[in-house]
Order: structure tokens, then sequence, then C-alpha cells
């Protein structure tokens, strides 16, 4: 099984774009690896779980959910920190701190069997989204998984920006 790994944020999407994008990448399936499924505010409400979920089902696009690669609050608090110290808001991250990097390493990546994705897989899938929310995949975690997986499988990586 050849797959390509895309990776996908919420922000700077609307509902419309953000389904559109997922369809014109041909994603098959969809992971989440956010520790909270769920969004702030109206602007980006389809991005909530159950919401979320139901409209990847109509567009017949499979949804996992792996909270073991989602940041711990401790290595989340690493990026506040430095997010702190650069007095950069949340959503203006265009890189993660070297702190962040090395505790997500540690606390979530050292122990990820990247294989344990592969076999959650269905047979068919050939477009795998991962999913978090920053716009900037340099800014969030799931440009550490998809390299990852890129680097053990040798796959692409595409990241898809609205």
């Amino acid at each position: 099984m050849k797959i390509k790994i895309v990776t996908i944020g919420v922000y700077g999407f609307d509902e419309t774009s953000f389904f559109d994008a997922l369809n014109k990448a041909k994603v098959d399936t969809f992971c989440d690896i956010r520790n909270r499924r769920g969004v702030r505010g109206a602007t980006y409400a389809f991005a909530n779980s159950k919401r979320l979920q139901a409209r990847l089902a109509e567009l017949q696009i499979r949804y996992i959910y792996r909270k073991d690669l989602a940041p711990t609050e401790t290595v989340r608090e690493k990026q506040i920190a430095a997010d702190k110290a650069t007095k950069t808001v949340k959503r203006k991250r265009t890189e993660l701190g070297e702190a962040f990097i090395e505790a997500y390493n540690t606390e979530c990546l050292d122990g990820f069997n990247p294989q344990s994705l592969l076999d959650e897989l269905e047979s068919d899938a050939e477009v795998v989204a991962l999913f978090c929310v920053e716009t900037a995949p340099e800014a969030c975690h799931r440009s550490l998984v998809a390299d990852k997986l890129a680097n053990t499988f040798d796959l692409e990586v595409e990241d898809i920006l609205p």
C-alpha cells in the first residue's frame, strides 16, 4: 500500500473551502490528531468533532482519531511559553519552538509506532490527511508526524493551505 500524506489545519479556511480542499486533494481518510476536538467560535464550528465527522461521512471520507499523536498539556505548555517569550499570538505562529519539538518527540513520537497508523487504515486508503488547527504546518505538530511517516515509509507529503 503506497499512500500519500497531506496535512491540513482549519485556521484560514471557511467550511466550504475546507471540504473543497479535502476533495481536491482526493483525501479518503481523515486523521484527527488534536487533543481537544473542538474549536472555539462560530467561524470554525464545522471543525468540532461531531459536525466534522458527520460532514466527512457525507463526503465518504473515513475518520480516525489518534489522541496518542496529540501533544500533552505538558508539551503544549512548552509552546505557550515560547509564544509568550516571542510575543506571538497562537494563530499567527509560523514555527514551533525548539522546546516544544523536543518535548513532543520525547513524549509522543518516540513511543509512536508508525506502522500502527498504517494498520488502522482501510486497504484501499490512498490519501490520508493529518489534521490539527494551525494554518502553517511548520507551526503545528502535524508536520512532525508527517515527517516521521514520510521518513519511515518514504511517503510523499503535501501541505494543504488556505
